[in-house]
């Protein structure tokens, strides 16, 4: 499958102040897609936190780090976020939860989208979709031979079990080069989603996967000994414009 070419993917996380979720999301549907995409950045996807209702999650992607400046300056000193920033800005309490991230191998970025993204107003692809988000938190870095074990001993459990990886990217540490954004920093993580046509198959992908002897016998042990917290899994429903589903 050929993937997209976002070599530098952020992972946004926003805390909003109760029931402006829907606001911020038809705001930034309307207004933030194309407007980001003509300076440069690629929106890979923007979701609804199924676990948290005043969490809104969306990623982007520039195709380095340099490309990831010119874009950003070009947007947030642009037109259209001067027009809406009051906007977007007061449905949010906090928006600083951001992983820098970057594939973990050639194979590892994400696919190009089968499908065109709906105009806005009009509805999402049907039926909905579901995309699970896993994020291991390292107690060193993710080096090339822990992705070579994923690849070859981790995956193809996951893909047995139904939740087969769709992309795994892994902790870019290259200096933030647009300072007014942050990122969280001197962190080591790998983070791998999947997608699911239900909550009914994302259950399903659990339950096989707490069932099967070589995840629990083999692969469990040897992921624990890296972990330096628990991983932390995001549930995340596609917004109607998202083409990431």
């Amino acid at each position: 499958m050929k993937a997209l070419r976002c070599p530098v993917v952020e992972l946004r996380q926003y805390t909003l102040h109760p029931g402006q979720r829907d606001v911020l999301i038809d705001l930034f549907d309307r207004e933030f897609v194309e407007s980001q995409e003509a300076v440069g950045a690629t929106v890979l996807g923007q979701f609804r936190d199924l676990d948290g209702p005043d969490r809104f999650v969306w990623l982007r992607g520039f195709e380095d780090m340099a490309r990831r400046a010119e874009a950003l300056e070009s947007f947030y000193g642009g037109p259209v976020w001067r027009a809406h920033r009051d906007a977007a800005n007061a449905t949010m309490i906090d928006s600083d939860d951001v992983l820098l991230l970057r594939p973990a191998s050639a194979g590892g970025g994400f696919p190009v989208p089968t499908g065109a993204r709906p105009e806005p107003g009009e509805p999402g692809p049907l039926p909905p979709s579901l995309v699970l988000a896993t994020i291991w938190y390292g107690h060193g870095p993710f080096d090339t031979g822990f992705v070579e074990y994923f690849e070859q001993r981790v995956r193809p459990v996951l893909a047995e079990t139904g939740g087969e990886p769709l992309a795994y990217l892994q902790s870019e540490h290259a200096p933030n080069t647009f300072p007014a954004l942050p990122v969280r920093l001197n962190e080591e993580v790998f983070v791998w989603f999947a997608r699911f046509t239900d909550e009914g198959r994302l259950d399903d992908h659990r339950k096989r996967l707490q069932h099967s002897e070589r995840w629990r016998e083999e692969v469990l042990p040897t992921l624990s000994e890296r972990w330096a917290r628990a991983p932390q899994e995001l549930r995340l429903a596609p917004t109607e414009r998202s083409i990431l589903r």
